[in-house]
């Protein structure tokens, strides 16, 4: 499933064409996605894949089109604070991309099927948390994930703002999906072969909205053939957040205020991403000419014997010169990391400083 745009060379050039695509529409889904690049949650040996808009499956581990996550994250419409649900979670690319939106005060709980997906998942957070120059641009609501099959969530769970499934969904189970929903909350979920929101306007009353074709495996049945008992899944608890947490979190966000203030002062505007540059596609279109005959006019290509033998001389010679009288491309700095810097020039014993900086390797 996929293939709706074109392959990018990294990950910014794979969201410029999903942009004009029309799948990514809004500044905090491109944000997110920004964010985390996707080769990350690819094995090494196939990372040559990770901008193309395909799906990747090797194993139990999968990852869909980026087309299909974008426009799941589109129909979600999150917001900080709210719960988030994802219902065969695998890798946790998704969940760690919501969890850009929700923000401290969220609520970002998965469950996958298979145990070695979900240690997968774990480390590609923890890669996440300690590397990623992005992890300090946001306040990260971090997932937790547990194992099972979906369709066995303990009755007595909480419902959740926002819930998406991965995998295709039967008509009879549509109920229990829309159960796990409050008033209010948004359903994402691939349902009789079409991608389909389904928001929750009252305590029995629903607005459903197709919003594109997809091909998803279906959701594996429980098997109860072993003990003849359901296992029930029971969701992670809604913790509440310490008071050195909450100190944490606030540390942040002043510091996060001084930079930009800081920054508006010197040049007047706020902090902006670094320029992207992507690299210059040429067509070239065979030449044609037009032959005027008295009152008749042809159009046709007029040649000699030698002109296909001389074309790829031709085209070489064109795209040397090409190559020489076009100026050099320039490339961004890197992007400093303003939030790291200011923390460690405190005055502060260093494992505070370590503590506010979430004890990240970078």
């Amino acid at each position: 499933m996929g293939g709706a745009v074109s392959a990018g060379e990294d990950n910014d050039e794979l969201i410029d064409n999903l942009k004009e695509a029309q799948y990514i529409r809004t500044e905090l889904v491109e944000q997110a996605f920004r964010a985390i690049d996707r080769a990350d949650y690819y094995l090494e040996e196939f990372k040559d894949n990770a901008y193309k808009d395909l799906a990747w499956k090797h194993g139990n581990i999968h990852l869909s089109a980026p087309c299909i996550y974008s426009e799941v994250m589109e129909a979600l419409d999150l917001q900080p604070g709210l719960s988030f649900l994802n219902l065969g979670s695998g890798t946790g690319y998704l969940s760690s991309m919501v969890g850009l939106i929700l923000g401290p005060f969220g609520v970002n709980h998965g469950v996958e099927l298979h145990s070695d997906v979900i240690e997968y998942a774990k480390q590609k957070l923890d890669f996440f948390i300690k590397t990623s120059d992005s992890f300090d641009k946001f306040e990260f609501c971090e997932p937790s994930f547990v194992t099972g099959n979906c369709l066995e969530i303990s009755p007595d769970c909480t419902q959740y703002d926002r819930v998406y499934c991965g995998a295709g969904v039967q008509k009879e189970h549509e109920d229990y999906m829309k159960n796990l929903l409050k008033v209010g909350g948004i359903l994402v979920m691939p349902l009789e072969e079409k991608l389909t929101k389904i928001t929750r306007t009252g305590p029995s009353a629903w607005e459903t909205k197709k919003i594109l074709a997809v091909s998803f495996a279906p959701l594996i049945q429980p098997n109860h053939a072993d003990s003849g008992k359901s296992r029930l899944v029971h969701l992670p608890p809604v913790a509440v957040r310490s008071l050195q947490d909450l100190a944490r979190i606030a540390i942040r966000g002043t510091i996060k205020k001084i930079i930009h203030q800081e920054t508006m002062s010197k040049n007047g505007n706020g902090l902006k991403n670094p320029p992207r540059f992507k690299r210059r596609r040429v067509r070239r279109r065979r030449m044609e000419t037009i032959v005027f005959l008295d009152k008749e006019v042809f159009a046709s290509r007029i040649s000699n014997p030698s002109d296909d033998n001389n074309n790829c001389e031709e085209f070489e010679d064109e795209r040397r010169e090409e190559e020489e009288t076009k100026p050099p491309e320039l490339k961004p700095d890197p992007p400093v990391n303003f939030l790291r810097e200011k923390v460690l020039s405190l005055p502060l014993p260093d494992p505070l400083k370590y503590y506010l900086l979430y004890y990240r390797e970078k």
